[in-house]
């Protein structure tokens, strides 16, 4: 189990474990506000600079974290190596969320808004089962359930696959480019995150090789 000091009270690394929690909770902030702005039509310069002072609150966060790993091995040698590079493409994962946050912002910026349009009860419940989907990982991250684990990485690729359908059905659309681009790329941008929090608890449970990977190796996962 790569992450086993999360129940370690007395590990080092116990705040750095707690400070990664908040990170992901700050990417879901910042999620939500960016989706609102699209889904909604909440105004994007209100919430525009709430999104990027967060952004770089994650990106000092995920800086500061990894220079507190590095100073980790070299304090307590080697022992902890896997632990550490695993912890490293954790906080990377979270740092690239929050970058998506920052596309769908630049989406509602660009004037794009699915408020009131007859499609936007779809585009609302999925927004809401990705949000709940942080709060999810984020529980996993402390419980380290391998059971409940198995199930969020489950409904991860189920999410994914949804995600990249209707990047398909839009690509082939008769709909006006207008109106088919804007879901798509929202979309994405979607399918993005939940590879993304799929490989967050896949981090905290596997070994390092195993991550970003199915059936032992067989299959990539695209969260880029």
């Amino acid at each position: 189990m790569v992450l086993s000091f999360f129940k370690k009270g007395e590990s080092p690394l116990d705040r750095i474990a707690h400070e990664t929690v908040l990170m992901l909770g700050d990417a879901r902030h910042s999620f939500d506000l960016a989706s609102t702005a699209v889904l909604a039509g909440a105004d994007a310069s209100a919430v525009g600079a709430d999104i990027r002072a967060t952004d770089e609150r994650i990106n000092a966060a995920e800086q500061r974290l990894r220079s507190d790993l590095v100073v980790h091995i070299a304090v307590h040698g080697g022992g902890d190596i896997g632990v550490v590079m695993g912890y490293t493409l954790l906080l990377k994962k979270i740092e690239r969320i929050g970058d998506q946050a920052k596309n769908i912002l630049d989406l509602a910026e660009d004037g794009i808004s699915l408020a009131g349009a007859p499609d936007a009860e779809e585009f609302i419940a999925r927004r809401q089962r990705i949000s709940q989907m942080y709060v999810d990982a984020a529980d996993i991250l402390v419980s380290l359930d391998r059971s409940e684990a198995a199930k969020f990485i489950a409904a991860s690729h189920e999410a994914n696959h949804e995600c990249e359908a209707k990047i398909h059905e839009y690509m082939h659309s008769n709909e006006p480019g207008h109106w088919a681009v804007p879901r798509a790329v929202l979309h994405r941008y979607w399918k993005r995150i939940v590879a993304n929090l799929g490989g967050i608890v896949t981090s905290a449970i596997e070994p390092i090789q195993h991550v970003d990977y199915l059936d032992g190796g067989k299959i990539d996962i695209t969260d880029d």
